[in-house]
């Protein structure tokens, strides 16, 4: 049992469900589990039930009349214009009975997470149900219907007056979350995904600074189609190193979509597992420097959910718990991948990592590397240029 992180879990975060053909598949939490279990990393003493959000909890982002219909759309009873108003009965966010609960599941899980980490109980805590960043105000977009994070945001501000620091490694941009407090000095989002020249849902440009109040506290990093390890790691680590420093928060969020992987089917980016390790990593560094630890994990995009997500998404407890000794072999456990296979469309991967040369070489790498370190410059052009202004006073 660990004593300083806390799993965030039940079957009811299984009820999130758009079909046996949609692309969003939560089956990738019970193989995550159960990948945890096989090596002896997660005990049932470590989980927690997530807590059902309550309207007035979910109304800390989202408007009354859009919680209304998506409880008339759990039942079967609204309407197809007014479902349209709503981004619901979309292919990308089609309805489903119990939408509204198993929606609101997924919000508690993120308010159960804060609650543990901000009384003091734990110090790290992960929701991998959550993670739906692009839930807006009024609107379902992009797979998400409410939007976890930041309701547990717009709690943190509410109950703990809290700084919070989110921070977004999913191939999509998190826009839900980067608008829902653009204008907010006490969130500070910092979002690295494959820019929206090409990918859903388009935004994330590096001059989405914020606004008002919060201007200053938005920074994006979108990377070129087809970037690998080393240069979206370099992105991360810098970014995420600079934008901490800056900004001194008192909890840090991350999302943890693992889209960026070359398997992934809906985006362009040549991610190995080499980053689903580091990521983890240097959050938990992050959050100790600056947050005596407080860090909450939740989850997001991941569409190969039998080579990637298990793997990925268990590289996160296991860095929050210390265990990463437990795949010093490289080894998947054979248990875990016979039990699988049979139900699995491909052949699931035998070690933890990726073996080199996984993938074809990409032509233009030095080209994209450059343009990445440019818009990297961009990006935290306002935190460099302050901090050079002060060493020459």
């Amino acid at each position: 049992m660990s004593k300083d992180s806390l799993f965030i879990f039940s079957d009811d975060l299984l009820q999130y469900a758009f079909g046996n053909n949609h692309p969003f598949n939560q089956f990738r939490l019970t193989l995550t589990i159960d990948l945890l279990k096989e090596i002896q990393a997660l005990d049932t003493a470590d989980i927690r039930k997530p807590r059902k959000a309550t309207d007035e909890e979910i109304a800390y982002i989202h408007t009354p009349s859009y919680i209304e219909a998506v409880k008339l759309a759990s039942i079967g009873q609204l309407e197809a214009s007014r479902a349209e108003e709503f981004g619901l009965g979309t292919d990308d966010t089609p309805m489903f009975p119990n939408m509204h609960d198993a929606s609101a599941f997924i919000v508690g899980g993120a308010l159960s997470a804060v609650d543990a980490v901000m009384s003091g109980d734990y110090k790290h805590a992960i929701h991998l149900g959550g993670g739906l960043h692009h839930g807006f105000r009024g609107k379902a977009s992009g797979f998400c219907v409410y939007n976890d994070s930041s309701v547990a945001i717009a709690y943190l501000l509410k109950k703990y007056n809290a700084r919070v620091l989110y921070v977004d490694t999913d191939a999509h941009h998190g826009d839900g979350v980067q608008w829902s407090f653009y204008d907010e000095p006490n969130v500070c989002t910092l979002s690295i995904h494959e820019t929206g020249r090409y990918l859903f849902p388009g935004t994330g440009e590096v001059h989405e600074r914020g606004q008002g109040k919060g201007y200053g506290t938005s920074f994006n990093i979108p990377v070129d189609a087809f970037t690998e390890d080393e240069s979206w790691l370099d992105m991360y680590e810098k970014s995420l190193t600079e934008v901490a420093e800056f900004f001194k928060p008192d909890i840090i969020i991350t999302q943890n979509g693992v889209d960026a992987h070359f398997h992934d089917p809906l985006t362009h980016l040549c991610g190995t597992m080499n980053i689903y390790k580091r990521i983890p990593q240097l959050a938990k560094k992050v959050a100790e420097q600056y947050c005596n630890g407080r860090w909450i994990a939740v989850g997001g995009g991941g569409y190969d959910i039998w080579r990637v997500v298990p793997r990925a998404w268990s590289l996160i407890w296991l860095t929050m718990t210390d265990q990463l000794d437990k795949i010093h072999s490289d080894r998947l456990p054979k248990s875990w991948v016979e039990k699988w296979q049979d139900k699995s469309p491909v052949t699931l991967p035998s070690t933890w990592m990726d073996p080199p040369g996984s993938y074809t070489p990409i032509p233009r790498k030095a080209e994209i590397t450059e343009k990445n370190k440019r818009t990297l410059e961009k990006a935290l052009y306002p935190i460099r240029s302050n901090y050079e202004e002060r060493e020459s006073v």
